[in-house]
């Protein structure tokens, strides 16, 4: 059945100075940005530091020298490491001249990165020394020829110097040859080839264009206004098509700055120094962050009720006009982020509604979205005149999304018709075909629903759906929902398990181990302690939902879920050996 779109397509509300590459993009940010800050960065010595704009377009211009010098061309060169300033110049480095990025996930084991690097068709590789000398001892699986360039000094054999190879074009540049400036880009071929496993371990390489990217960049500045003073703290990984579009190119599309963020567990100190105003992350991370936050004031006497008034008086204040009541009010939980938060970005798995309504009551807006690594990723959201708890959004501008093939509950899969839809997967026709439509539709997998003012709600994905013997459908993500907002239960993992011709909603439970200890004043726990607590929060779950969601088995996990680096789990990748076959099935990166 073709998919119809019943929605118009929405449009923006603010200016957009659109761009059609990268090239525009920098150059446009120098020309309008030229000595404000782009990088908040740390030396050595623990001392920040800015890089101007102006300095930012002269090193990518600098390496991209270096590139022409040596012939890359429509080469493909792939780049891995933390997140960092000399990544963010390779990768424009390499795309605005004319060749083709391959970002890697830097938690890949070895031979996992020789096989995305040998898939892909790459010549060269840039990234950090840890990464450069783990490749160097499987030289001899890859191309002759295959070069590596080291962002830290290193005493391998055949690794190239970054700094070094920076020099030379920078002196080329100094000479008068500046070879990146005579480049006409095709903003209409590959530009970015991701590799990812997504949540099942098969690989498929994600080809998108300058355009694809750009799309999002100039569709989203249409509804989110980021300012030349916004700070953002940079904190997902960077290879992940989510944060460098969102976390990386349109901040400097935007004119502000981005600061890198040390480790996770310096994410609090890092906060102090940097001050962001722009915070973008995933669920998980927001909710360990609220968490900490409740249980704080769960340690001062009367501090959950002290909470509750504070979210009502800051309503109240607001309705009436007065401004900045709610930061006031809770000005010592926002200091806990640097003092000047006002913005959340989040996406890649499903937010707890009350965790989102919490934070906006605070005074700090939070956005959720929904997009795909096939889609450059984000397609719909929430925006500046829109900001709902319950909901992904709507479509971006340009953006047209349907419902296809509706239930008796209108849930039916996601289809996306958009200019940041993806070229195609790299030499697979035939996964290709399989997900775009004759007539320009992408099939994203994701199940959802959509009211009538367009906002749409992601109710699972469609491999993942339970199907029960008379017929009734489960939703995994539902029940999980339920099952982790009970407090001695940290993640969740539902599945539907055959026994005696009958199909049960069954779950892996990884407990908060704390809470259960501070509920039974134990500094030691049992295993048969553990399990009661368990199945008294499933009995307490079971009681809101429908008989035949219910959960009936359940198994505790002694540690946490292995997760993608978005934090999302691998479903079947946790899943026991009977389960752990459907990883040879496809399955889209999906980023809610």
């Amino acid at each position: 059945m073709k998919a119809e779109s019943i929605f118009p397509i929405n449009e923006p509300f603010y200016e957009v100075r659109k761009i059609k590459n990268f090239k525009e993009l920098i150059d446009r940010s120098e020309q309008l940005y030229s000595d404000r800050p782009a990088y908040k960065l740390k030396n050595k010595d623990g001392v920040y530091y800015d890089v101007s704009y102006k300095k930012f377009r002269h090193d990518i211009y600098y390496l991209g020298n270096s590139l022409i010098t040596d012939g890359y061309s429509r080469s493909h060169i792939a780049v891995i490491g933390a997140n960092s300033y000399k990544w963010s110049v390779t990768y424009l480095a390499v795309t605005c001249s004319n060749n083709v990025v391959v970002p890697i996930d830097k938690e890949l084991m070895a031979e996992n990165i020789i096989d995305v690097l040998r898939d892909s068709d790459s010549t060269a590789l840039f990234g950090d020394e840890k990464y450069i000398n783990m490749v160097s001892e499987h030289l001899d699986k890859l191309p002759e020829g295959f070069r590596l360039y080291s962002f830290e000094e290193c005493e391998k054999p055949g690794v190239l110097s970054y700094d070094e190879y920076f020099e030379s074009g920078r002196q080329l540049y100094k000479q008068g040859k500046k070879l990146l400036n005579d480049v006409t880009l095709d903003e209409n071929v590959m530009t970015s080839l991701l590799f990812t496993s997504g949540t099942t371990g098969v690989s498929k390489g994600v080809c998108l264009s300058q355009a694809n990217i750009c799309a999002v960049i100039n569709n989203l500045a249409g509804v989110v206004k980021v300012n030349p003073d916004d700070q953002l703290l940079s904190v997902l990984p960077i290879h992940h098509t989510y944060e460098c579009t969102l976390g990386f190119l349109f901040i400097i599309y935007s004119g502000a700055c981005i600061a890198f963020c040390q480790g996770l567990r310096y994410i609090t100190k890092n906060m102090q120094e940097v001050k962001p105003t722009i915070f973008i992350t995933v669920p998980l991370m927001i909710e360990k962050i609220h968490d900490r936050i409740m249980k704080k004031l769960d340690e001062k006497k009367g501090g959950k009720l002290i909470f509750s008034v504070g979210k009502t008086a800051a309503m109240l204040g607001k309705a009436v006009g007065i401004k900045d009541i709610d930061r006031r009010i809770f000005a010592e939980v926002i200091e806990n982020f640097g003092g000047r938060l006002r913005l959340l970005i989040t996406g890649a798995a499903a937010l707890d509604p009350r965790v989102a309504e919490d934070f906006i009551r605070m005074g700090v807006d939070i956005y959720i979205g929904y997009g795909l690594t096939e889609c450059a990723p984000l397609v719909i959201g929430n925006h500046d005149r829109l900001m709902l708890s319950d909901s992904v959004g709507t479509p971006l501008p340009a953006v047209e999304a349907c419902i296809h093939d509706p239930d008796d509950l209108g849930v039916g899969e996601i289809w996306i018709k958009a200019p940041m839809v993806m070229l195609g997967y790299y030499k697979n026709q035939k996964a290709t075909d399989e997900v775009l439509t004759e007539d320009g539709w992408f099939r994203t997998g994701d199940l959802g629903t959509v009211d009538r003012n367009n906002c749409y709600k992601i109710t699972g994905r469609s491999k993942n759906v339970i199907v029960t013997k008379n017929g009734k459908n489960i939703f995994p993500e539902e029940v999980e929902l339920y099952l982790n907002n009970s407090p001695v239960i940290e993640e969740s993992l539902v599945f539907g398990d055959d026994v005696d011709d009958e199909t049960l909603v069954s779950a892996k439970i990884y407990p908060n181990y704390d809470q259960i200890k501070k509920n039974l004043k134990r500094q030691e726990l049992t295993q048969e302690e553990i399990r009661a607590s368990i199945a008294e929060a499933i009995k307490e779950v079971n009681k809101k939902l429908p008989k035949y969601k219910k959960v009936m088995k359940f198994d505790i996990r002694e540690n946490a879920f292995i997760k993608t680096t978005t934090q999302k789990i691998k479903r079947y990748a946790n899943l026991d050996d009977k389960n752990a076959a459907k990883d040879g099935q496809e399955e889209k990166n999906t980023e809610e």
